[in-house]
């Protein structure tokens, strides 16, 4: 998919999803979502900053560059996709969330564009 690892996918989907939700997204705030302690966030941070994935303000505000957030929104609509066809199956919905993070980083675009063929055609 791309050459990012699984928890950073993961960070800049958090990302994407809390800025849509808030118009500023905090180091905080995304540990308040995941759950995950302030210094491995904090790390994961600088590790999305180095990489150009995301770029922090000085009041602490961090906003996706244009290339996180093709990321970000590529591992989403992933997300979305196969939580839709998990549930179009008879997967509980809180399953089909829990196992479309999990599916979303290992999955071919192959089979991604064959689920989303077949659930537009549902």
């Amino acid at each position: 998919m791309m050459n990012i690892q699984e928890s950073g996918q993961m960070y800049l989907e958090t990302i994407l999803v809390l800025s849509r939700e808030k118009a500023n997204v905090r180091s905080i705030d995304v540990v308040n979502h995941t759950g995950y302690s302030k210094p491995s966030v904090s790390r994961a941070m600088g590790i999305l900053k180095n990489g150009g994935m995301i770029s922090i303000d000085p009041d602490g505000y961090i906003h996706l560059t244009d290339e996180g957030q093709r990321v970000a929104e590529e591992v989403y609509a992933r997300h979305t996709i196969l939580a839709k066809a998990l549930m179009l199956v008879g997967v509980s919905k809180e399953t089909a969330e829990e196992d479309a993070c999990r599916i979303e980083h290992y999955i071919s675009s192959e089979t991604v564009e064959c689920l989303k063929r077949f659930i537009e055609n549902k």
